[in-house]
C-alpha cells in the first residue's frame, strides 16, 4: 500500500488548538497529520515523501471561511463553484461554507447534496453547505433542517435577508439546537433599511444617498441575542459592522448566551469615505461604517468579542456594478485579499499578533462550526495554510481565480501572502513567482 506523505520543513508553526507558536516541522501522512515539532525524525529519502522547504514562512492548519456566496445553482456566470473553491485555494483557505441564496434556495436535501457533488468534483478547497432557514427564504416556514444536516448542510442561515419573525427565529433557534448546528443570521430590521444604500451619516448626506442607520442592525443583532438566551440555541452573528453591535455581542457573552459572531475584512479596513465619487465596489450590506465603529471591531476581535474573520465573499458581474450606486447590488469578492487585508490592517499595526489571526481565521471557524480541521492534533486532518507575513503585493483583480472583480482594493500594495494551500494532504495551490 503506498503512503502518501508531506513534510513542511523548517517553517514557523502558529496553532492556537495546541498552543505551539514555534519553528519546526509538520508531519501529514494518508490525509492526517502525523507529527509536528522541532527536528522530526522523519527520512527524507522516503520515496513516497515530498518535502518543501518552509522557512521564513508562518505554517498554520488551514483557514476556514464560514461565510461565502459561490453562487451556484443560478449564477454560474459571476461564480461556480469550482472556481469560489480555487479562489479560496488561493487565499490560504482550505475550507469555506456556501450560503443558500442560490437559485434555487438551497434549503432541502437535494440542494445540499449537489454543492456537495460539484465541490467533489472540483477537488480544491472543501466546501460546506449551509441551509436555509426558511423556504425560499421567504421568511414564512422552516425548511426541513433534519433533511439538510443529514445530507450535509453544517448550519443554517436565510443570510442576504434577514429573519423577520422573532416568533420565527426562536423555533427555528429550537429546531436547530436538537441538531447541535447554529443559526448563522443577517442582521438587519428591513424596516428601517429599507431603501437604504450606505450607512446614514454626514456622508449619506453629502452624497444624496438614503443611508441605513446601524440600529438597523443593531435591533436585530439584541432580538438574535435574547431569543439564544430565551431558546438555548446557538445564533451566530453575521457580518457585524458597528460599534454597538459589539456592546451588544459582549452583553450577551458576559451572561453566558450562546452567541457567536463575525466581521469581515472590508469592516475592519475600510469607512464610508470610501463611497465618496460613488464607488460601487464600496457598497455593500452591511455598509460600510465609521472610522469609530472600525475601531471598536478591531478591539473587538483583539479582545475575543469577536470570534471569526469571514469573508462575505460576494462576486458580481462587471455590468451590474457599473449601475447608478443606489441601484447596483451589494458585496465584494473577498476570498483572495483577505488574508492580506487582515494582516496589513491588524497585524502590521500591532493590534492582534500572527496566533491570534490563525485562531480567528482557523481555530475558532472549526470549533464553532463543528468542522474538521483547525488543528495540528495528531489525526486531524491534513489542511495546512502556509503564508509569508511580510511579503507586499499589488492587488491586480485581472489575476483573481475568482470571476468576480468586484473589489475596493484593486492597485493597493497589500502586506502577508499565501505560498501554499494544503487539503487532505494534497498541495492545491502553490504561488507562482
Amino acid at each position: 500500500m503506498t503512503t502518501r506523505a508531506l513534510l513542511l520543513r523548517g517553517g514557523h508553526l502558529v496553532d492556537p488548538s495546541t498552543n505551539t507558536d514555534a519553528v519546526g516541522d509538520l508531519f501529514l501522512c494518508d490525509g492526517k497529520v502525523e507529527a509536528f515539532g522541532s527536528r522530526l525524525g522523519v527520512d527524507d529519502d522516503n520515496p513516497g515523501l515530498e518535502t518543501i522547504d518552509c522557512r521564513g514562512l508562518v505554517v498554520s492548519p488551514g483557514f476556514i471561511d464560514v461565510h461565502c456566496h459561490l453562487r451556484e445553482p443560478g449564477r454560474e456566470d459571476v461564480e461556480t463553484i469550482a472556481t469560489g473553491a480555487r479562489a479560496a485555494a488561493a487565499g490560504g483557505f482550505t475550507a469555506v461554507c456556501a450560503m443558500p441564496n442560490t437559485d434555487p434556495v438551497t434549503d432541502n436535501q437535494a440542494a445540499v447534496g449537489f454543492i456537495i457533488r460539484q465541490a467533489q468534483i472540483a477537488n480544491a478547497s472543501r466546501v460546506y453547505p449551509i441551509g436555509a432557514i426558511t423556504v425560499g427564504q421567504k421568511g414564512i416556514a422552516l425548511a426541513e433542517f433534519g433533511e439538510m444536516i443529514a445530507a450535509g448542510a453544517v448550519a443554517l442561515s436565510d443570510d442576504g435577508k434577514p429573519v423577520a419573525s422573532a416568533q420565527l427565529m426562536r423555533t427555528a433557534l429550537e429546531y436547530a439546537r436538537t441538531f447541535g448546528v447554529p443559526v448563522a443570521d443577517h442582521c438587519e430590521d428591513p424596516t428601517l433599511a429599507l431603501g437604504g444604500a450606505m450607512n446614514e451619516g454626514a456622508m449619506s448626506a453629502k452624497l444624496g444617498l438614503r443611508g441605513i442607520p446601524s440600529e438597523a442592525e443593531e435591533i436585530m443583532a439584541i432580538r438574535d441575542i435574547l431569543l439564544a438566551r430565551r431558546t438555548g440555541g446557538h445564533i451566530h452573528l453575521c457580518h457585524m459592522s458597528t460599534k454597538g453591535s459589539v456592546e451588544l455581542i459582549r452583553w450577551g457573552k458576559e451572561r453566558q448566551v450562546n452567541v457567536t459572531a463575525e466581521v469581515c475584512p472590508h469592516h475592519l479596513s475600510l469607512t464610508e469615505d470610501c463611497v465618496d465619487g460613488y464607488d460601487t465596489n464600496a457598497k455593500m450590506n452591511p455598509p460600510l461604517r465609521t472610522q469609530a465603529d472600525v475601531d471598536a471591531l478591531q478591539q473587538a476581535v483583539r479582545d475575543g468579542t469577536i470570534d471569526v474573520i469571514a469573508t462575505d465573499h460576494a462576486p458580481h458581474h462587471y455590468d451590474e456594478k457599473e449601475r447608478e450606486f443606489a441601484d447596483a447590488p451589494n458585496g465584494i469578492v473577498g476570498l483572495e485579499t483577505a488574508l492580506a487585508v487582515n494582516i496589513t490592517w491588524l497585524v502590521k499595526p500591532g493590534i492582534i499578533d500572527v496566533k491570534t489571526l490563525v485562531e480567528k481565521m482557523s481555530c475558532a471557524p472549526a470549533k464553532i462550526f463543528h468542522l474538521p480541521g483547525g488543528s495540528f492534533r495528531k489525526g486531524s486532518v491534513a489542511d495546512v495554510t502556509v503564508f509569508d507575513p511580510k511579503a507586499t503585493w499589488t492587488v491586480d483583480a485581472k489575476r483573481f481565480r475568482s470571476k468576480g472583480r468586484n473589489t475596493p482594493y484593486g492597485g493597493q500594495e497589500l502586506t502577508g501572502q499565501v505560498h501554499l494551500t494544503v487539503v487532505d494532504g494534497r498541495v492545491i495551490y502553490r504561488r507562482q513567482d
